[in-house]
């Protein structure tokens, strides 16, 4: 109960416009320190729209670089070891702040869409991952994720935040948009374009593929290893990878765990009522 409470009276982040896309205020008003980050050769950019499977994505890289060391994973919290490049709270921290301080090579996160991309990333080659989700299961995880977080502003009833999401209306912009133009980029940059739906049929075959992007080579036992401990039900118990670090007035997972497997089930039913 205390900790609904902290939820409770915790305020929600406000949001703005930035070119075309709603992003969280705190973003909008670092603006031209987040364009003009210098992102380094050696960097390493995992994007995604929000609830494509990032976290997961960032799990595996991490365990790729780390030739399938369980415990240099469990090092500190996912925020921590891939910071994302535009968020900015005062009870999380700054991303950009810890990208800057962070030694090189170094790990980093975004889900902007490529138009608000800092330009530093394409210009120095930096190796970009990109993974797409399809929107049906999109749009039931950032629903809920808004439920259970005060970084994303009240979503209001399913049927309000559906036709939001369906108008782009919502924070990091339009889902169709996003992953469009990270795809027309893919093949004039120095980006491994992936699948969450490839990933989850096949996840040996497609962490090889990113370990050959990294430029690692791992043999069965490490890929094994690395699909045990980057498993959803391993994952979901795993305090370094499930957010659960955070603070419960920023994160509240009696309301919704912050690893869910989207699924429209009734909440399509509800909504498309012709």
């Amino acid at each position: 109960m205390a900790e609904n409470s902290k939820f409770d009276e915790t305020p929600r982040i406000t949001v703005d416009y930035m070119r075309g896309i709603l992003l969280p205020t705190a973003t909008c008003d670092a603006w031209d320190l987040i364009w003009n980050f210098q992102a380094k050769p050696d960097d390493l950019l995992i994007s995604t729209y929000p609830k494509a499977g990032t976290t997961w994505t960032q799990e595996i890289v991490d365990l790729i670089q780390n030739e399938g060391d369980v415990e240099m994973s469990k090092r500190a919290p996912t925020h921590i070891r891939f910071p994302v490049i535009e968020w900015i709270m005062p009870s999380v921290g700054s991303g950009l702040e810890q990208a800057n301080a962070m030694p090189s090579p170094r790990n980093l996160k975004t889900h902007l869409p490529i138009e608000l991309l800092p330009p530093s990333f394409l210009e120095n080659n930096c190796k970009i991952i990109y993974v797409a989700r399809n929107a049906k299961d999109i749009v039931v995880s950032y629903y809920h994720f808004h439920r259970m977080t005060k970084g994303l502003p009240d979503p209001g009833t399913w049927e309000e935040y559906f036709e939001n999401f369906l108008a782009g209306k919502v924070c990091w912009g339009s889902w169709h948009d996003h992953v469009k133009g990270w795809w027309k980029a893919k093949d004039q940059h120095n980006i491994l374009y992936l699948f969450y739906e490839e990933m989850k049929k096949n996840p040996k075959q497609e962490i090889q593929r990113l370990a050959e992007f990294i430029g690692k080579k791992l043999d069965d036992k490490v890929l094994d290893t690395i699909v045990h401990h980057t498993s959803f039900d391993v994952m979901k118990q795993n305090p370094m990878a499930n957010y659960s670090s955070l603070p419960t007035e920023f994160m509240n997972h009696a309301i919704s765990p912050f690893m869910r497997k989207g699924c429209l089930c009734f909440l399509l039913a509800l909504t498309l009522k012709e």
